[in-house]
């Protein structure tokens, strides 16, 4: 079975889209894996309080799964991904810290901060959440063109 180590050095030179989404779906299935019984209930419950779009119940399972194993990145990723859906941005964002601190490489975590520094208008910010991105996955689908398009338009509002 591959390592995350060895997951993200491929998706590193990963060109092909379905290659590129075949190593983002094995990566997910290792940050999905607690690892301990209890901890899979948590996650399993807050993920289903999240598909009923019942984002408080999903942070409370979410919380619950951070108090009882604070080290386990996903937990602070589903919770901010909850906050985000309910409107909560700033406590969102708090999240995606938590989560980035413990494992740096967390797409998903990157992808959320960037739709949320996007929505609330700074553009610099956004394009250096995407070359973050830009590190782990060069060839991400839809990115060199997203911070292309970024880039141009900040050069229009600093007049280059």
């Amino acid at each position: 079975m591959d390592t995350l180590d060895d997951l993200f050095a491929r998706l590193r030179v990963a060109t092909a889209p379905a290659e590129i989404e075949a190593l983002q779906e094995g990566i997910w299935q290792i940050w999905l894996t607690t690892g301990h019984p209890l901890l899979d209930k948590h996650l399993e419950a807050g993920m289903r309080y999240l598909s009923a779009e019942d984002y408080t119940l999903a942070i409370r399972e979410f919380t619950e799964l951070i108090e009882t194993s604070p080290d386990y990145a996903e937990s602070w990723n589903k919770r901010a991904t909850a906050y985000y859906l309910r409107g909560e941005y700033r406590a969102s964002l708090l999240d995606i810290q938590q989560t980035l601190r413990r494992e740096p490489r967390h797409f998903g975590a990157l992808s959320g901060w960037a739709t949320i520094v996007r929505m609330l208008g700074d553009d610099a910010g956004t394009l250096r959440v995407w070359q973050r991105l830009e590190r782990l996955c060069p060839n991400w689908p839809g990115l060199q063109a997203q911070m292309r398009d970024l880039r141009d338009r900040l050069d229009e509002a600093n007049g280059i």
